[in-house]
């Protein structure tokens, strides 16, 4: 008995060893691509190569392995095939659980686009031959980058857009593989591609990002909204996705499934002007919302357009769609979706408006600047039963009419428009409804493109636009607490983010135990003390105010919270071994995220900190007054992130310095004259010196010396 027992203990002890370890088995993810993934042009790019960033945003639990290859075609009847190098067998032996495949620029140049028959069946025999693995991985197509080169023999996205990106998006079609189009989001981005066609590092960073989001997607790929579908349907490719076409209630109707339908199943609803435009539809397909539509043109959002609305949106929920609805209202599509929106508050997450109609008497009537549209205006007359112009101008559910009801839903709403639009003039639409919106305390933003008329809609670059739309159904993802190295190379010296990471662990190991350790970004790297920053403005500022303490120095120009963050969990501080560490960062995550997600990376480099430096106390300063004048966006983020930190404030090993009563004029709000330069985020000599001897007293505290 003993026996059996002692067995079957070991044997319980071998299955949880194993279970373990297979439980801690990282996901393979094989990046197949040219010179693009393979970091061509790139200093480090072993570092800052796409498939490179991308380790560090996933971290252990994944193992990305780089297999790109310079100058190679997905056509196999060439001399450059893809398949025809040793890169693309120690691919399929990597046996992965991910693929990702980025080819398609070099079959564009001559004279391989001459072979571009060839291409769609090359292309689906290289995703066959992985698809045959034992692994079986997932596998996700990537749309070419933009290219901007200009010589007619090469590259030029001219041939991308009109030879690679329909033959790949057939393949998914066909196939039923995943899509993530890194075209578009790449567009009006010329200074990220230093020699127009292969991205800086920097440029390599938003495509790790947006790979990132994708493999991290909490999605369900057994969800098949097209099994609700009661009525006969035909199914088409809607870029790459199944599109079912049909006829709902009298109406016809359109829904586009994404490969994965993303966690709580959101919706973008097309209100109007079907495949106009379709960038933002498509980037939120790749990220797993579906796409909807139900034609009620030329309704005006009268009873029966919202009757059908609510008919479709009750068969949707039934589906199994997201309770609220994303709308998109391009041109007229604004009072379609701001009709129902006001009738149905509860039931909006967001809106979108391009170039909106918020007011008839504008368009179609043109009783303002425009010259309106005589055929439509004698069509909205007959939808509301108005016999002539007069009593029509009378109407009162525009969208400027019922702003009180728009606003009472709560919902955030994105405008984009044409400041030169003479067909729907903002000043008779947008601006009358942003001025009323603003007087309620709605939340709308509005994103202006100077010299642009009516059309075209959108957004080259749909990035603004579907970030505001993630945001709203709380799919944005907060990069501001997720670890990662930096890309940046605007050194002035050569060198780039990693040289300067390495110069810092070099300086840190060779200056001995050291009394305050300042941590930060550019404007703590300019106080100087390390080689790559010999002396900086801040140098000798800080050596007159500090000349009673030892102190190093540890800044990277251009530095976030996330960048900090990794450095935190890299370094070796322990030759250093700071008494006090003063921690200024945030300001450079000012331009593309909230003021609350700088809060949350802060906090999280607090957390870091105690555990990397359980025993130093922590200066907490967060980033440094910015923004010329007291209404400047800079400042409100900064103004927002300094009230949430206090918090932090513990008195124990977490202290507090505000610098602001030096360096902001208290009469006029605006920066302190002569401390910063032009761009008021940098500081001068002079600005230097008063952040010093703000903090001179605070160390001292700390220190108690």
């Amino acid at each position: 008995m003993k026996k059996i027992l002692s067995n079957h203990f070991l044997l319980v002890v071998f299955l949880f060893t194993y279970s373990v370890v297979v439980a801690q088995k990282p996901i393979r993810i094989s990046c197949i691509g040219n010179s693009i993934t393979a970091g061509a042009k790139l200093t480090h790019p072993e570092k800052n190569a796409y498939p490179a960033q991308l380790q560090q945003l996933l971290g252990s639990s994944y193992e990305v392995k780089n297999f790109g290859v310079g100058g190679r075609t997905v056509i196999k009847d060439c001399d450059r095939s893809y398949m025809a190098t040793p890169a693309y067998q120690e691919a399929l032996k990597s046996n992965p659980d991910i693929v990702t495949i980025k080819l398609g620029t070099n079959d564009s140049r001559l004279p391989y686009r001459l072979q571009i028959d060839s291409f769609m069946a090359d292309y689906k025999t290289l995703v066959h031959s992985f698809q045959q693995l034992p692994s079986h991985p997932r596998i996700i197509l990537l749309l070419p980058v933009t290219s901007y080169v200009t010589d007619t023999m090469k590259h030029i996205d001219a041939a991308i857009t009109k030879l690679i990106l329909p033959r790949i998006r057939q393949v998914a079609f066909e196939e039923k593989l995943e899509l993530i189009d890194l075209h578009s989001i790449t567009a009006d981005m010329l200074t990220a591609f230093p020699d127009s066609l292969h991205p800086s590092s920097l440029g390599a960073t938003i495509l790790a990002k947006r790979v990132y989001e994708a493999i991290i997607n909490k999605t369900d790929a057994s969800f098949d909204i097209f099994k609700k579908i009661k009525e006969p349907f035909t199914v088409s490719s809607y870029y790459g996705y199944d599109c079912a076409e049909f006829t709902f209630n009298g109406k016809k109707a359109k829904i586009v499934k994404p490969r994965r339908a993303a966690e709580g199943r959101p919706w973008i609803w097309n209100a109007r002007f079907w495949n106009v435009e379709p960038q933002t539809e498509i980037a939120l397909l790749d990220r797993g919302f579906h796409v909807v539509y139900c034609d009620v043109a030329e309704l005006f959002g009268n009873a029966e357009a919202i009757d059908s609305w609510n008919k479709f949106f009750a068969f949707l929920q039934k589906a199994g769609l997201a309770k609220q609805a994303c709308l998109e209202g391009f041109s007229r599509g604004g009072i379609y979706a701001y009709s129902w929106a006001a009738q149905n508050p509860d039931k909006v997450a967001c809106v979108y408006a391009d170039a909106p109609v918020l007011d008839v008497k504008s368009w179609p009537g043109g009783k303002g600047s425009g010259k309106g549209s005589a055929a439509e205006w004698a069509t909205f007359k007959k939808d509301f039963g108005y016999a002539t112009d007069s009593a029509a101008c009378t109407f009162k559910g525009n969208p400027i009419d019922i702003v009180d009801k728009i606003v009472q839903g709560g919902y955030p709403m994105l405008h984009v428009v044409g400041d030169a639009d003479n067909v729907v003039p903002v000043s008779e639409n947008t601006a009358i409804f942003e001025q009323k919106v603003q007087a309620l305390g709605g939340k709308l933003q509005v994103i202006h493109k100077p010299g642009v008329n009516h059309h075209p809609h959108s957004l080259a670059n749909p990035t603004p636009i579907v970030d505001f739309i993630l945001k709203a159904v709380h799919k944005k993802i907060m990069y501001a607490v997720i670890p990662a190295p930096g890309a940046e190379y605007r050194f002035g010296n050569g060198s780039d983010w990693w040289d300067n990471y390495d110069d810092i662990q070099h300086s840190l190991d060779s200056v001995g135990k050291v009394d305050v350790l300042f941590l930060g970004n550019s404007i703590t790297q300019a106080i100087g003390h390390r080689s790559l920053e010999v002396k900086g403005a801040g140098t000798r500022a800080f050596d007159s105010v500090l000349s009673s303490y030892k102190y190093g120095v540890a800044g990277i120009r251009g530095d976030r919270t996330q960048n900090l963050l990794w450095r935190i969990q890299h370094t070796e501080f322990s030759k250093a071994d700071p008494a006090v560490v003063v921690v200024t960062i945030g300001v450079n995550n000012f331009k593309d995220e909230e003021a609350l997600d700088v809060v949350a990376g802060i906090q999280t480099i607090l957390k870091a900190l105690d555990q990397k430096l359980p025993t130093a106390k922590i200066v907490l300063m967060g980033p440094l007054p910015a923004g010329n004048t007291i209404n400047d966006d800079y400042r409100k983020k900064y103004a927002m992130v300094h009230e949430q930190i206090k918090e932090f404030v513990n008195n124990k090993n977490i202290f507090f310095c505000d610098p602001s009563k030096a360096l902001i004029n208290a009469a006029t709000g605006n920066l302190a004259d002569g401390c910063y330069r032009p761009d008021g985020i940098h500081l001068t000599e002079k600005g230097y010196t008063a952040w010093a001897g703000e903090l001179l007293p605070v160390i001292k505290q700390v220190m108690g010396k």
